[in-house]
């Protein structure tokens, strides 16, 4: 699990980055201090560090990058950076975005450079430790007025959004396995004979949950990872953060694990002024357990085919079992009955 990949020592890469800062910030004199790789994200590479300038200030930032091996869609990584800038044109904390490239011979795969938002992220953490027991109970309104912000994001501002079909994409990624799932083979043709009439699309992050939250005890400081943002209908956000899968084992509170769905609503109707529909906030729920299902079955295969040895995917690759039962207890709830 991952460090730098062979070719790239440590040293190497505080270099480069020590070059993009001082152009980034006009600072010819900086340099890079305490770079250190953090746990955690399963596809893209994430590194803390001080910058340090001639007067002995610091800025802790983040650089968020692709893995050098790894092969994306050509635009991706500025594609996030571009709509975490218009997120916070729209009122959506966000971290700063101090720099971003696709070029490789900066830092040998496309980055984004941001400043550090101090907080915690493990969602254990913000569901149990009583340093946040406070501002538990207002996470999932503020959850809804945040996402409300995201889907008023005009979708101008972020050039190469898809609108991909996101039901027919996750036909095709659950028949692409020779083994079959029964599970989720029975929500999946629920979903289809109950497919909603589309919405008009929004901006959605793609991604909203527990976990890709910034929390500090005074509520929510920023939302990060971007990089499924992408255009769709608005419930899809909403359904995907009260899917089971990210509750972490608080399963009586369906947003996150922190609040319920009369909250969420409220704070998500206050600020878009649109009325939130239950039963298509539910649909969306169903569909990302599944399609979490799913990507626990890619993960896993990454890990099996031998195309990436790694403990964290194969660990992931065991929670497909944790999905179909949670595609089950919905089905049998009458939510897919």
């Amino acid at each position: 699990m991952a460090g730098t990949a062979p070719s790239e020592p440590k040293e190497q890469l505080a270099e480069r980055l020590r070059a993009v800062v001082a152009e980034a910030l006009s600072e010819p004199q900086a340099s890079v201090r305490n770079l250190r790789r953090l746990t955690g994200g399963a596809s893209r590479e994430t590194w803390a560090f001080d910058a340090v300038f001639a007067d002995g200030a610091e800025r802790p930032l983040i650089l968020r990058r692709d893995p050098p091996s790894a092969v994306r869609g050509a635009g991706a990584m500025s594609r996030e950076a571009t709509a975490i800038e218009a997120a916070a044109r729209a009122g959506v904390p966000v971290p700063k975005v101090i720099a971003r490239g696709e070029d490789p011979d900066a830092l040998e795969a496309p980055f984004i450079v941001m400043d550090l938002v101090e907080g915690e992220t493990v969602p254990r953490r913000i569901l149990r430790d009583d340093a946040y027991a406070d501002i538990r109970p207002r996470l999932a309104e503020r959850c809804g007025e945040i996402l409300a912000q995201v889907h008023a994001i005009p979708p101008g501002e972020v050039e190469g959004l898809e609108t991909p079909d996101s039901l027919g994409q996750l036909r095709g990624a659950l028949d692409f396995f020779e083994e079959s799932s029964p599970a989720l083979e029975l929500g999946m043709r629920w979903l289809e004979r109950n497919r909603p009439e589309p919405e008009s699309a929004v901006v959605v992050h793609g991604d909203f949950r527990n976990g890709n939250l910034m929390v500090g005890d005074d509520g929510i400081r920023a939302v990060l990872d971007w990089e499924l943002v992408r255009l769709g209908d608005p419930m899809e956000d909403l359904g995907y953060l009260c899917a089971r899968c990210w509750r972490f084992g608080v399963v009586d509170r369906p947003v996150g694990g922190f609040g319920d769905y009369a909250d969420l609503f409220r704070g998500y109707e206050k600020v878009s002024g649109q009325r939130v529909d239950p039963e298509l906030v539910r649909w969306w729920e169903l569909f990302s357990s599944l399609w979490w299902g799913v990507g626990c079955m890619v993960q896993a295969s990454r890990h099996l085919s031998g195309d990436v040895r790694s403990v964290e995917l194969a660990a992931i690759g065991r929670r497909v079992w944790e999905q179909e039962y949670d595609v089950l207890l919905y089905l049998d709830a009458g939510e897919g009955g």
